[in-house]
């Protein structure tokens, strides 16, 4: 089963290489999709297999060394398979 979630991850997120970690772990999980800083915040829209998914999603609780995350909004969403890889942005 497929599953699509958009993430908004609060807290100590900017300059901790966050970006770059979730990609690297997305691209692993096979999952596509974005990710991109808003703020403070990074933001991330994910889509692939239910498992993957929720592997990035545990990921995303600790994050890369040095961050340190103190909420994570989830709202899940129809999957759409519109993305070719997972990106930067």
């Amino acid at each position: 089963m497929n599953r699509r979630v958009h993430i908004m991850i609060k807290g100590k997120v900017q300059g901790v290489f966050f970006r770059a970690a979730v990609e690297e772990q997305a691209k692993k999980l096979k999952l596509k999709g974005w990710v991109k800083n808003t703020g403070d915040d990074v933001e991330v829209l994910a889509e692939g297999k239910n498992e993957s998914v929720q592997d990035l999603l545990e990921f995303c609780i600790i994050g890369p060394k040095g961050a340190k995350v103190t909420s994570m909004d989830i709202d899940e969403l129809p999957y759409t398979d519109e993305f070719e890889e997972f990106r930067k942005e």
